[in-house]
């Protein structure tokens, strides 16, 4: 465990102690000193190893790093090992895959090129995608895909898809299985059409934009989609159901959709910077907070862009019901969101998962508290969910 805040302070207290051991050996043995992350507020150190300690040994997780914001004020910590071959431990500085936890990037690139007027939500993807204009994908639009509610886009391109001409030819064949805006079918290649049309309108690459305009313009300065040669060192090695080293494999739109890596110090930056988009720049500013407008509701859960969304406070039953493999794997009815009558407090969490990572982020705006969890390996959401969520209750007093 590390708090990043404290980590200095607690450095300097340790040299002073074994200095003061050295040059009067006759007294006693000084007491212990706290352990990193004990400095965290409200026995926020605890709550946090009582949630998320015990996953380790019940998943068999090699690693885990929890990174908790708290009022503007983030702290780390950091269980296990990074790679289990050669035991070296999870830190600060360490990289995992977050999987679907990149369509938050995602949506925010297309809502960020939407305020820069480079597009609309309401455009239809062969305005800036000419191929497909003409066939059925294109009675969708870009919010629809951002939504997964084009009309039943599967969860994974056709293992035929491998390059950019079997991508169109999926697309210009395609056929819709409901009117779109009537039925959420949770989607990679929906999410990733929305990237890709989205690079087309700013005229540049996706994986370019992320990476040199996105990243730098929320602060995040550990965050990529292609880890450079510098950083490799640090990028933890996931690990399969059988215990096997594995990486994410490339794959059709897999930037767009499961491809952003980060350390759990840099995903609670961009969970603070959604909590208080202020400090940005005001186009950004305004892009973080339209995706954190409701579009489609389906039960307890309201779809934005790249979040979902739930009344706070929330029951873990909800929030369980919310993130089930039912509303992840199959195609479900939905509504359009109400308009909502009065300022309500919301929660909003994503959750992410390639071969050898499972993530899960939390926060609520309102209480300014939030979680992002990060593991190499892919253990059950519901385990991520129900952890975070006994935090939360901790936070928020319950």
């Amino acid at each position: 465990m590390f708090d990043r805040r404290t980590g200095r302070f607690l450095s300097t207290v340790l040299l002073l102690v074994l200095f003061s051991a050295v040059a009067c050996s006759s007294a006693p043995d000084p007491e212990p000193i706290d352990p990193p992350g004990a400095a965290a507020p409200g026995g926020l150190a605890a709550a946090v190893d009582a949630a998320f300690g015990p996953l380790l040994d019940e998943y068999d997780v090699p690693g885990l790093a929890v990174a908790v914001s708290v009022d503007g004020q983030s702290h780390l910590f950091d269980y296990g090992v990074a790679d289990k071959a050669s035991g070296a431990p999870v830190t600060p500085d360490t990289v995992f895959e977050i999987g679907s936890v990149s369509k938050t990037f995602t949506t925010l690139l297309a809502a960020l090129a939407a305020e820069r007027g480079q597009l609309e939500l309401g455009d239809h993807p062969g305005r800036h995608l000419p191929e497909l204009r003409g066939h059925p994908i294109d009675a969708a639009n870009l919010l629809n895909l951002a939504t997964y509610t084009a009309g039943g886009l599967p969860l994974q391109f056709p293992e035929t898809v491998t390059d950019e001409a079997a991508m169109v030819s999926f697309f210009q064949e395609w056929t819709p299985a409901a009117p779109p805006g009537r039925v959420r079918e949770y989607s990679n290649p929906s999410i990733g059409l929305l990237g890709h049309a989205t690079a087309a309108a700013m005229d540049g690459d996706f994986t370019e934009l992320l990476q040199t305009q996105l990243f730098p313009a929320l602060g995040l300065t550990h965050t990529y989609i292609e880890v450079p040669e510098p950083e490799s060192a640090h990028y933890a090695w996931g690990h399969n159901a059988a215990g096997d080293p594995v990486r994410v494999n490339p794959g059709m739109f897999d930037a767009q959709a499961y491809g952003v890596k980060t350390t759990a110090g840099d995903l609670i930056e961009f969970v603070e910077a959604n909590m208080r988009p202020d400090g940005l720049d005001p186009e950004l500013r305004r892009a973080v907070e339209a995706t954190h407008v409701g579009h489609f509701a389906l039960g307890a859960m309201t779809q934005g862009l790249g979040w979902e969304q739930y009344r706070y406070p929330v029951r873990l039953d909800d929030l369980l019901a919310g993130n089930s493999r039912t509303v992840s794997g199959e195609p479900q009815p939905v509504t359009p969101a109400p308009e909502p009558q009065a300022p309500t407090a919301l929660l909003f969490n994503k959750t992410g998962s390639t071969d050898g990572f499972g993530a899960y982020v939390v926060f609520v705006p309102e209480q300014r508290i939030g979680i992002a969890m990060l593991a190499n390996k892919n253990f059950p959401i519901p385990a991520r969910i129900t952890a975070a969520h006994a935090v939360l209750d901790h936070l928020s007093g319950d």
